[in-house]
């Protein structure tokens, strides 16, 4: 048992990964909210817990990781206001994942495909149609759904000891997918643990995560928040997995979410390695993800991003002109809470009518979230294009049902789009 894996809640002082200290402290984006923890109306009045904000990169294993643990329960309550099946796009994108671990190991139809943190199973739907068996594992109430449409899930927080109930009453797994959800786990260890032990030997764990050297490169501070416990790198992840022997044999970099990697792990030591693996490895050193200098800059144009949107917006308000937000992901919290936009210069966020989080509240700043109708009915003279790492698709959507206004996107650097 590796101890620095499984975290304590609060505050930590090593290395998630290798559970080394040599840390550099990058950039505090103050204190915060969890960034899902929507509030209804009746919740504005009261106290919000707020916890540290902290980024920071290990130096010996170049994991980027945030120094603070927030209890898992608070983070992925039951009524959890997220479905990853309501979008289109992201359906596409999550649904890949099947075809690019299939058409790399290809097992007999019938094997067994897990998903840990399945949330509505549109990625075991995939495996599905594949001809595999599927079980999803989800926390949240979100799991009625995957029931619902025929993709058997437990709700439950995966570990070590249910990873044992599930050999007794499925057997083991043939390939366990944990696609945005592998970052997000204070108890490392046993989700480790659990894995191997589910796996048959030769198995595939294969994982997406955002990429550490895309968050860096494209500005993504707002996808800092405390659900996101950890940010890898390729070279953090081989030395992550090879603790549990585990070989990472391949590796590709994708678009979800502003810049993922999806992570093969062939339960094994010394197995085939793809040479994509060690191209990824030249390409991070080449860009100084192993230093510190290219962190600072991050930081620098973190601010720089911060101080330009604030900016913009008080001019815009200033001439009597108005602003709304579009699109409430969670990374739209950290923005708005660490930019300090509140619901004087932004009155509303605006969702699509599927929504989970319609009528309720932003943490933190309380702004409202609303039907995207009013805003197509008021017609401001701008919106912030808060899911700005889908800008493209989400524009010419909202172009198609008529949107007017100019479209501020806040990342990588701030910048109107008039037409």
């Amino acid at each position: 048992m590796i101890a620095h894996h499984d975290l304590p809640l609060g505050v930590i002082h090593h290395c998630q990964v290798c559970g080394g200290d040599n840390l550099h402290n990058v950039i505090n984006l103050g204190h915060q909210a969890p960034c899902d923890s929507v509030l209804w109306p009746n919740q504005l009045d009261e106290v919000e817990r707020v916890y540290p904000l902290r980024f920071q990169v290990c130096c010996d294993c170049s994991l980027a990781q945030i120094d603070y643990v927030v209890a898992p329960e608070e983070l992925f309550f039951p009524d959890y206001p997220y479905r990853s099946g309501i979008t289109q796009t992201l359906v596409d994108k999550l649904s890949s994942t099947a075809k690019a671990t299939l058409d790399r190991y290809p097992f007999s139809n019938g094997g067994l495909v897990i998903d840990i943190g399945s949330n509505d199973g549109t990625v075991l739907a995939a495996f599905q149609k594949r001809g595999m068996r599927v079980l999803g594992v989800e926390a949240t109430n979100i799991a009625k759904f995957a029931n619902e449409s025929g993709i058997e899930t437990l709700q439950a927080f995966f570990n070590e000891e249910l990873a044992s109930q599930i050999i007794t009453s499925h057997g083991r797994a043939s390939v366990i997918a944990a696609t945005n959800v592998f970052a997000h786990i204070s108890g490392l260890g046993s989700i480790m643990r659990g894995v191997s032990n589910l796996l048959v030997d030769g198995g595939v764990f294969v994982t997406e995560s955002h990429y550490l050297l895309d968050l860096i490169e494209k500005v993504q501070y707002d996808s800092i928040y405390h659900e996101h416990l950890r940010y890898y790198s390729v070279k953090s992840l081989v030395r992550l997995f090879d603790q549990y022997d585990f070989t990472l044999a391949d590796v590709e970099r994708i678009d979800n979410y502003g810049g993922s990697i999806r992570v093969f792990a062939v339960k094994g030591r010394n197995l085939p390695v793809s040479p994509i693996v060690q191209e990824m490895l030249d390409a991070e050193e080449r860009a100084g993800l192993y230093g510190t200098d290219i962190f600072d800059r991050f930081a620098d144009r973190t601010r720089k991003a911060r101080r330009d949107l604030l900016a913009l917006v008080l001019d815009i308000n200033k001439r009597g002109e108005h602003v709304v937000g579009v699109g409430c992901p969670g990374r739209a919290s950290t923005l708005l809470n660490y930019t300090g936009l509140d619901s004087s210069l932004m009155p509303y966020i605006a969702e699509q009518s599927t929504s989970l989080k319609l009528d309720l509240f932003l943490p933190g700043k309380h702004i409202p979230i609303i039907d995207e109708k009013r805003m197509l009915e008021e017609q401001p003279e701008y919106v912030v294009m808060l899911s700005w790492h889908y800008a493209k698709p989400i524009l010419r959507n909202l172009r198609e049902k008529g949107l007017k206004s100019k479209v501020i996107v806040p990342l990588p650097e701030v910048y109107v789009v008039e037409d």
